[in-house]
């Protein structure tokens, strides 16, 4: 297909800005599906919508990174096999991925359809807002087929270099989320589930259009024909590959679980400000998120090929260009937080407590630079399960603990329990760069086009 690249040509600084531009607005696009849900709730709807949209949404998002992070890893393996030109592996990898996923998704559906009760019970949903909660849950459960089935075409199409297919697809679908929002929830008011059953038909069309297009550029015909539909040694490829990222998200949006559920204890209006934190947080992170899978996807190829020395260097670009956007983040935040809280909401109550939250929140904009560039890299380069090993540390020894303390501490504040989440990423950026710098040290000079980590820890 035309659109199929290696990425291991040209200037490393054009090609991983290329490459990650329509991954930034791809991600864009996606994050506009939760944040139109609150949006639309948060001014046609009632606080007990907004804690529902607001939890409901993240459990959706803990399985929408699961699936992700299950997927980079046959972006990683299909982008091993692209860069070394090894055509039948590729083959095998695709038809590989769509059993092994469509087989997750089934099972991820019925386990949260199965565990409504206990879901809302473990993240402690305030007593209003349960049924709610439940009925986003339901609704969005039924998706989980087609969040899964799209991630992997995504995948497919990013490991052999096409990252701008999927932000023609996530802009459909999209556009429909939003006018079907302004329908259900705007119009008809119906609330948290109408914005639940938005989600959910922009998330099947947009499946429903990435098998449209691969029919319709012979996609499947040419794969259909070659080698047998599954092999066991790209599933495990694929699933090793992958499952130290998708445990590596499954972690960071637990912990986020946790402490949201945590934070319910303290109330409906605690519970409706952290929603919102969130969404912007996700909001202020998708151009790191964006450098950090296009350079995740080039890792892979430079792996294929052998040019390790040139992927360094282009990790040391993503994490320059991913810390102009970061930093900018910091800066809005500290200036009007209320502002921007206030985009999610019109309760005078959630702004003031949401505005805190952000603003001791909003460090971990700077850090994530560091920690989501480097963790990519890592798998990238087959190093995938250290990037497990330092979440699991500062997840369950910094995050959750930290949490904890200031939430049940005497007088608990929305700006002290902020902390919790930049404290664990500045130890997760520590870890990265002991690690990196132990298996990939830097050179005694940077070439013309590098830069080293302490020029830019500095």
């Amino acid at each position: 297909m035309a659109n199929h690249k290696l990425l291991t040509e040209g200037s490393p600084f054009s090609t991983l800005l290329r490459f990650s531009l329509p991954f930034l607005l791809s991600n864009i696009l996606q994050a506009c599906y939760g944040a139109s849900d609150l949006f639309m709730v948060g001014h046609f709807s009632d606080s007990i919508g907004v804690s529902a949209v607001a939890t409901g949404g993240q459990v959706m998002q803990t399985i929408t990174g699961l699936s992700i992070g299950l997927t980079a890893g046959g972006t990683v393996l299909i982008g091993r096999y692209f860069g070394a030109k090894e055509r039948q592996n590729i083959a095998h990898a695709i038809k590989t991925m769509v059993i092994v996923f469509t087989l997750i998704s089934l099972a991820l559906t019925a386990g949260t359809i199965l565990l409504l009760g206990p879901i809302c019970s473990m993240m402690q949903v305030p007593a209003e807002a349960v049924e709610t909660t439940r009925q986003y849950l339901l609704i969005c459960a039924s998706g989980i087929l087609f969040i899964v089935g799209y991630n992997v075409v995504s995948g497919i199409l990013r490991g052999l270099g096409d990252s701008r297919t999927p932000l023609i697809l996530i802009t459909v679908a999209c556009i429909i989320n939003v006018s079907t929002d302004l329908l259900f929830v705007g119009v008809m008011r119906w609330g948290a589930p109408g914005a639940a059953i938005s989600t959910v038909l922009a998330q099947i069309i947009s499946l429903v259009l990435a098998v449209f297009y691969l029919a319709f550029k012979g996609f499947l015909q040419k794969y259909r024909r070659s080698g047998p539909r599954f092999r066991l040694y790209a599933a495990k490829g694929v699933l090793s590959a992958g499952l130290p990222i998708a445990l590596q998200e499954g972690l960071v949006n637990i912990s986020f679980l946790v402490i949201t559920a945590m934070i319910n204890s303290l109330g409906l209006i605690a519970s409706a400000s952290v929603g919102v934190v969130e969404k912007l947080i996700v909001f202020s992170m998708l151009p790191t998120t964006a450098f950090s899978a296009a350079l995740s996807a080039m890792t892979a190829q430079h792996h294929g090929a052998g040019l390790m020395e040139r992927a360094r260097r282009c990790l040391w670009i993503a994490i320059g260009l991913s810390l102009i956007f970061g930093l900018a983040c910091l800066g809005l935040s500290q200036w009007d937080a209320p502002a921007l809280v206030g985009l999610f909401t019109v309760d005078a109550q959630v702004i003031a407590q949401g505005a805190l939250y952000l603003r001791s929140y909003s460090l971990d904009c700077v850090l994530v630079c560091f920690v989501f560039c480097m963790n990519a890299f890592l798998s990238g380069s087959g190093h995938s399960f250290f990037p497990l090993v330092h979440s699991l540390a500062t997840t369950f020894l910094v995050r959750i603990p930290a949490s904890y303390f200031l939430i049940h501490a005497k007088h608990p504040s929305m700006f002290h329990i902020g902390f919790a989440a930049p404290a664990a990423s500045f130890l997760s950026m520590l870890l990265c760069q002991w690690y990196i710098s132990k298996h990939y040290p830097e050179p005694r000079k940077a070439g013309k086009h590098g830069m080293s980590l302490s020029a830019l820890s500095s």
